[in-house]
């Protein structure tokens, strides 16, 4: 019986001990891609936690996020974490998904305060939602102005 517990507690311990040298490691990391990418599901997670409780996001949105946020911290995945560089694909992806899903409802304010991160990482995210410009009503052609007139 011992024996499964100690077992059980060296595990845990290597756990810990490996996540806290990733998270030192990618604190070392150089401005860049890279450290964008470690940075980002961190991000996300907090940003979806922090909308949840949120009282201007519908309710809607709010359980997207929470579904979001169970599948990330949930050790059931479609890809297994233990696959290099497509391991945390599937969590980013439905974190991603939920956030823009969220972002359709929320105002874009509070989106920023709750974004933890580096807010070109969230306008990144959210480039869909870009408002385009309007077009600017340029002087009437010819053939507008010319029937406008009369004169043909």
């Amino acid at each position: 019986m011992f024996g499964w517990l100690r077992l059980l507690a060296v595990a845990a311990v290597v756990l810990l001990a490996s996540w806290g040298v990733l998270v030192l490691l990618a604190r070392r990391l150089p401005p860049g891609l890279l450290r964008d990418l470690a940075a980002f599901l961190p991000a996300c997670v907090t940003a979806a936690r922090r909308l949840r409780g949120h009282p201007a996001v519908p309710r809607r949105a709010k359980v997207a996020l929470l579904v979001a946020v169970v599948w990330t911290l949930s050790p059931i995945d479609l890809l297994p974490e233990f696959l290099p560089v497509i391991g945390p694909l599937d969590d980013i992806v439905v974190i991603a998904l939920a956030l823009r899903y969220a972002a359709r409802a929320v105002p874009r304010e509070v989106l920023a305060e709750a974004w933890p991160g580096e807010p070109r990482l969230l306008e990144r995210l959210l480039d869909g939602r870009r408002r385009r410009p309007e077009t600017v009503a340029g002087p009437p052609s010819t053939t507008e102005s010319n029937e406008d007139t009369g004169n043909a």
